[in-house]
């Protein structure tokens, strides 16, 4: 059973870009690569071939994983949300154990880009921080086994 996914508007609105390019554009890619495969003859010795069916069984996977996701949809009200405690939505500013302040955004795990600063609930530090409030000190256990402590500095949409 796949449970709820939570994101934002802009979230759904990617996904379902996603499932529209992989329907329309990547499906004839790949179908017109297993085409001119198939014109080069005998199928058992055809690498061509069977890298284009991989590329078709990726391309296939991915539109029925999208095509679930999007059944368990909710969308996150952000004009619902509150600047007092964090919650799926919310911009936290920290400060960490070095004392350096970073930021990010909480968001569902599909949205998840850590290298853009937007981290899922489900995520170590996440996960912490959920439910705390500013000037709230949040002990998160790293994947590592390692303990760091991270502050709150501001909470904001």
């Amino acid at each position: 059973m796949i449970k709820e996914l939570v994101m934002s508007r802009e979230g759904l609105k990617k996904l379902e870009a996603e499932l529209e390019e992989l329907k329309t554009v990547r499906r004839k890619e790949v179908a017109e690569k297993i085409k001119t495969a198939l014109g080069y003859g005998d199928l058992s010795e055809n690498s061509e071939y069977d890298e284009a069916k991989n590329e078709q069984a990726i391309v296939e996977g991915r539109i029925a994983e999208i095509e679930a996701q999007l059944k368990h949809v909710r969308i996150l009200d952000e004009s619902q949300l509150s600047d007092e405690t964090v919650h799926i939505g919310s911009k936290v500013c920290m400060r960490n154990g070095k004392g350096d302040k970073v930021e990010y955004k909480i968001v569902g795990s599909t949205e998840s880009d850590p290298f853009n600063g937007m981290i899922s609930d489900e995520s170590p530090v996440g996960k912490a921080v959920l439910g705390h409030a500013a000037g709230d000190k949040v002990l998160v256990v790293l994947p590592s086994g390692a303990e760091a402590t991270f502050e709150i500095l501001s909470i904001s949409k």
